[in-house]
């Protein structure tokens, strides 16, 4: 009996296949490692194939459409009604063939290449702004250990600056590059800050930056 529909659960190393007929009973129900679903997708003919949304989907999907397959992505809130009880790869690849099947069912457009890495380099910028509030709030406090309270923002500190106070009776230089208690946190801040920079030359589209660097910068999302 010829398959007509398949639902696919990926996973990072074993896959498992749920195909049904056109008398919608099981043809094929197998585990599949990541070397075998390109093969077995290759020898497949045309076929609709259901995946969740989730992490590689979109990378999957666009393998499985070259050989001719015609893939739609579910978000994993919407299969989890079609999902049986005592949860498992085999029910959750069930559960998907059952869902992409429903005419109610809501659909997610296969990205392309190009705009995942677009959006990589969105959510690389947003991870280092992360990193450099935190080197920024680490050498604040290390400041304020030595009675420093430096105000909230992130060029408040002064990064690189020297700054000398009187504690215990001795001259401590604060934010020096070559003292121990706060060269860390200010070199990781003043390294993040440069590699932001970078990143929002390459997020920026016909001169235009997507994500403001300074105030006044404009916004353009997309």
């Amino acid at each position: 009996m010829q398959i007509t529909t398949i639902g696919l659960d990926i996973a990072k190393n074993m896959f498992q296949v749920h195909g049904i007929g056109a008398a919608e009973k099981v043809v094929v129900r197998k585990r599949l490692r990541r070397g075998q679903v390109i093969k077995f997708f290759e020898a497949v003919p045309p076929r609709l194939v259901g995946m969740e949304a989730c992490a590689t989907a979109h990378y999957w999907a666009r393998e499985l459409t070259r050989f001719g397959h015609q893939v739609r992505l579910m978000p994993a809130k919407d299969v989890k009604a079609y999902v049986k009880r005592n949860k498992n790869d085999a029910a959750d690849a069930e559960g998907i063939c059952e869902a992409v099947r429903r005419p109610t069912m809501r659909f997610v457009g296969v990205k392309s290449a190009e705009q995942q890495g677009r959006l990589m380099q969105h959510r690389t910028r947003d991870l280092l702004m992360r990193q450099r509030t935190q080197a920024i709030n680490a050498l604040r406090a290390h400041m304020a250990e030595l009675g420093i309270v430096a105000a909230q923002g992130r060029s408040r500190p002064s990064i690189g600056k020297p700054a000398k106070c009187h504690a215990s009776k001795e001259r401590v230089l604060l934010v020096g590059t070559d003292q121990r208690i706060t060269s860390g946190p200010a070199a990781t801040a003043a390294a993040v800050k440069g590699r932001i920079h970078g990143c929002t030359r390459l997020v920026s589209r016909k001169g235009q930056i997507l994500f403001p660097c300074t105030a006044g910068a404009v916004h353009t999302w997309h």
